[in-house]
């Protein structure tokens, strides 16, 4: 009698990178909220990023855990758009595209 154990889901690689990116979607749609822009544009980004990983159910969670929590740290420390939370849209556009680039570059097809 043979027995295998049982297959788990592995996390990619880049789930760190991923994880980060997600908090900084977050952070950015909750800030340009906040600072006027009424669009959904960056949750929609959130979305095509879970449409392009397919994540199983607990991988998927983890993801919008993480866009949830880059949203509420801003919902709740700003009420208004000030010229620290532009700043701070400016900072989190960058390093969301850093991420995206090492991403791409270093696990893309």
């Amino acid at each position: 009698m043979s027995h295998t154990a049982p297959a788990y889901a592995v996390d990619p690689l880049y789930e760190t990178k991923l994880i980060r990116l997600a908090e900084v979607l977050g952070s950015i749609h909750s800030l340009r909220n906040i600072c006027g822009e009424n669009s959904s544009q960056w949750r929609d980004r959130m979305d095509a990023l879970l449409l392009a990983e397919n994540p199983d159910p607990t991988r998927k969670a983890r993801l919008i855990a993480s866009f949830n929590r880059g949203y509420r740290t801003f919902n709740e420390t700003y009420s208004a758009c000030t010229s620290q939370a532009i700043a701070a849209i400016d900072r989190y556009e960058q390093e969301g595209t850093k991420l995206s680039s090492e991403i791409v570059s270093g696990y893309g097809n």
